[in-house]
């Protein structure tokens, strides 16, 4: 008897020599940094995986169940997704008619490096980074279906020097739309100056990193030589949470990792993550991922497409 091959729980990282002109991708001498593509589904593309580009997703056909690092919802036609590099998605269309769909995604990929470098030469391309860093968590834009395919189309239709205007065009809609929302993870927010940010990193590094060690805010505060009532106000203006609300999503957040990438019983993982009290963990977990952890797991199978 075949022995069973161990079920898959991480995602798949997609290099650019699998990307083949047959599933829809743009030929290389045609395409520069900015890649056009559009697909439908089923198709190999769509499956749980990561890469080295940012990607625009335009949802224009199908519903289903959407999948975002740790992130987990529904979507429709219309919706517009930017995930940064190696931001694990997946979308699973659930209503699918028989012989399925020739359009579902109308994508555009590209790439960090290019946009970093050109910035520090050409100011007006400053104003993405903080765009990009947003992306890194993934984010869902409202209202702009209409003018997102009009972008896509003339991005796809244009060449040279015209895709990138077209591209930058594109770019300056998502940088003015203030309808959105990050999927992923949690997010650090401006800090004053260098010193402050170093010192907000430093804390949440060690949040991270020791995620069941309980670390009051009195003796960070005392640490960083303040008041707890200044280091509150300090840590809130720098990542838009209160300590106690900011320890709570870290903590779910590495739960639901753990939920999709291993088969540890959930008390284990409540207790991996900091927590010593089950009703404590359900509770925290239910209200920021609105479902419970069981839940989370099952549902969080069907990112392979199988589920």
């Amino acid at each position: 008897m075949p022995q069973a091959l161990p079920r898959q729980t991480r995602p798949e990282l997609e290099h650019d020599c699998s990307r083949s002109t047959e599933l829809g991708y743009e030929s290389p001498e045609t395409a520069g940094f900015i890649r056009c593509l559009a697909h439908g589904f089923p198709t190999p593309l769509a499956r749980w995986h990561y890469h080295d580009e940012y990607e625009l997703h335009l949802i224009t056909s199908t519903s289903g169940k959407v999948f975002v690092g740790d992130w987990i919802g529904q979507f429709q036609p219309g919706q517009l997704v930017l995930t940064g590099p190696r931001l694990p998605h997946n979308w699973i269309s659930m209503d699918l008619p028989e012989g399925g769909v020739a359009e579902r995604d109308l994508v555009i990929q590209f790439q960090h490096a290019p946009i970093l470098a050109s910035s520090q030469f050409i100011p007006e391309l400053r104003e993405l980074l903080p765009l990009l860093e947003r992306a890194r968590h993934g984010i869902e834009f409202f209202g702009l279906h209409a003018q997102a395919v009009q972008h896509w189309q003339r991005i796809k239709a244009c060449q040279g020097l015209a895709r990138l205007a077209a591209f930058c065009g594109f770019m300056s809609d998502l940088l003015r739309c203030t309808d959105y929302r990050l999927l992923s993870n949690t997010q650090l927010q401006s800090a004053d100056s260098d010193t402050q940010l170093e010192q907000i990193n430093a804390i949440v590094s060690r949040i991270t990193d020791h995620l069941a060690d309980p670390l009051p805010a009195a003796a960070l505060a005392q640490e960083l030589g303040m008041s707890q009532s200044r280091f509150s106000r300090f840590f809130r203006r720098a990542t838009g949470n209160t300590f106690t609300n900011f320890v709570n999503l870290v903590r779910v957040n590495r739960a639901c990792q753990l939920l999709l990438e291993t088969e540890r019983y959930i008390t284990h993982i409540a207790y991996d993550v900091g927590y010593n009290n089950m009703a404590n963990f359900n509770r925290r977990f239910l209200d920021t991922k609105g479902m419970t952890p069981s839940e989370y797991r099952r549902q969080g199978a069907g990112r392979f497409g199988t589920g």
